[in-house]
């Protein structure tokens, strides 16, 4: 899906989300400035591919589920091959359980193309049940903080726009779901303009069946290690914090 006249591409990670990828393409597509939208299937074992080509995505597939950070990087990738030759596109990325609630993702775009904001993070209204979600989200948050300064509202929200500029100071990015703890310390430490953005989006309740545990505990195993790798950091900017007391 791209018909050139755009500023904004949409990168969309999937896993198994052939039940809603159809409904958040269509969605994706209708925001304003975008003209691309991006379906990195990683590794589904259902018709997530299909369903979003169908859709009207521009497909990459992964034969193997390589965790969400990859997804994202081939994404992103996929977006600057399709950006020679013109101006480089910002970056939305989009969980592929949004559905129609995807609509509302426009305010994330808008301070990343007036040039007000390198990264936008959606702070979402609508709040469903976490089922336990809690713990990781303190970790995450709490790093964060300790990091930079910063205090997120919702750390690990993925519905994020950035520049490209900004997308590639980030990179590598941190591996599966530590990357959006990763991305906010990192570009924040690099001088990157980091907002966050109230949107009436939601995505599907986290369960407390032995797959949600499942999950949870790779979400937590992946935060802590990108905090670990970045802790020696943490520690600098606290005895600077010390030294300036």
């Amino acid at each position: 899906m791209s018909s050139g006249d755009g500023d904004t591409a949409v990168v969309i990670p999937a896993v198994n989300e052939a039940d809603r990828i159809a409904a958040t393409v269509a969605a994706a597509a209708d925001l304003p400035g975008v003209d691309l939208v991006v379906v990195v299937d990683d590794g589904s074992t259902d018709q997530t591919g299909r369903v979003a080509r169908a859709a009207g995505a521009r497909v990459v597939r992964h034969s193997r589920n390589r965790g969400k950070a990859a997804a994202m990087e081939t994404g992103a990738e996929a977006v600057r091959l399709l950006d020679e030759g013109r101006s480089p596109r910002h970056l939305l990325f989009l969980d592929a359980d949004l559905g129609e609630t995807a609509r509302a993702a426009a305010p994330l775009i808008e301070p990343v193309r007036a040039s007000k904001a390198d990264m936008t993070i959606a702070v979402f209204t609508t709040r469903v049940k976490l089922g336990g979600h809690g713990l990781v989200v303190r970790l995450s948050k709490e790093g964060i903080r300790r990091a930079t300064g910063f205090d997120p509202a919702q750390p690990l929200n993925g519905q994020r726009c950035l520049t490209r500029a900004a997308f590639e100071a980030a990179r590598p990015l941190a591996h599966g779901f530590g990357v959006e703890t990763a991305l906010t310390i990192d570009l924040l430490r690099k001088g990157f303009r980091v907002v966050e953005v109230e949107v009436e989006m939601a995505h599907r309740a986290t369960g407390t069946d032995w797959r949600a545990q499942l999950h949870r505990a790779r979400q937590l195993r992946d935060v802590a290690r990108a905090l670990a790798t970045r802790e020696p950091l943490i520690a600098q900017n606290l005895d600077k914090l010390r030294l300036n007391r």
